[in-house]
């Protein structure tokens, strides 16, 4: 290796070294994935987790202090279904792991459903799944690569840059102290074929049944003004979900019926502790 190149890198090490935390340790991406895992309740007792049901309310900054109750429901490998409900009106949007679909008031007064347009479905094809996006990506072979040290959320994190399957690119920031994701940013292509940005922040973690989930997601438009945040209430693991629960009305599937979602052993939890 030339010199100059040797000099610089050693340079830039130190530099990195120097901006950790007093008691953070300089983590490989390789370790921070392991970290991250276990910080959530392990990899293991993760894959268990079949399906997932959350309820709480949206709050809008744009909608003066009115909140909307919603209800995401979830199912490996990439079932999701949202339903809201704004001003006594419902809509709902969902994902069979193929097609997606969309429901909505109708200027009649009757429901809209109408399928999801070319780009709601590459989003959707590449969206979160139950575990959290370092987990999630991970599973589905995503490369991980350390870009170093910031400040994000107020807190010191690690960030790290994944290289999707897809050939899509996104970062995750990782708290230097509990190593549970900060925020998720995720690149995609908009209806004019630009390359834009979704961010997600995570907030709030709770421990339910061994495993810590966040309680509060702010997600932010691409322009980065804040836009909604997911305030959950209640959390059920490994609800019963059927395919029916996400496939389109009018598809021959038995009429989607709501799950009970209980508390069970979903507590304010303090911030989870490195490992020694």
């Amino acid at each position: 290796m030339p010199a100059k190149r040797l000099a610089a890198l050693i340079l830039a090490t130190a530099a990195q070294l120097a901006a950790l935390p007093a008691g953070a340790t300089a983590w490989t991406a390789a370790q921070l994935v392991e970290k991250n895992a276990a910080a959530r309740g392990g990899a293991q007792a993760w894959r268990k987790v079949e399906t997932m049901a959350w309820t709480g309310h949206v709050e809008s900054a744009g909608r003066s202090g009115r909140t909307a109750p919603f209800l995401l429901e979830q199912k490996r490998p990439d079932r999701t279904r949202f339903e809201v409900t704004v001003d006594g009106q419902k809509s709902v949007r969902a994902f069979d792991g193929t097609t997606g679909w969309k429901r909505h008031p109708g200027s009649t007064g009757r429901p809209e459903v109408q399928a999801f347009t070319p780009d709601e479905l590459r989003f959707a094809r590449g969206a979160l799944g139950m575990g959290g996006p370092l987990m999630e990506h991970v599973a589905r072979g995503a490369t991980v690569t350390l870009a170093g040290l910031q400040e994000i959320e107020g807190r010191q994190a690690y960030a790290l840059g994944l290289r999707l399957p897809s050939g899509g690119v996104a970062r995750v920031w990782i708290d230097a102290e509990t190593f549970l994701e900060l925020r998720y940013d995720r690149e995609f292509v908009d209806s004019g074929g630009r390359t834009a940005v979704t961010s997600v922040a995570f907030g709030d973690y709770r421990e339910v049944e061994g495993l810590q989930l966040p309680f509060s997601v702010r997600t932010s438009a691409p322009d980065g003004r804040s836009r909604d945040t997911l305030v959950i209430e209640r959390v059920t693991l490994n609800p019963i979900l059927n395919d029916r629960t996400f496939a389109r009305p009018g598809s021959g599937l038995a009429p989607h019926r709501g799950v009970t979602v209980d508390t069970r052993s979903a507590s304010r939890a303090g911030p989870a502790r490195p490992e020694p």
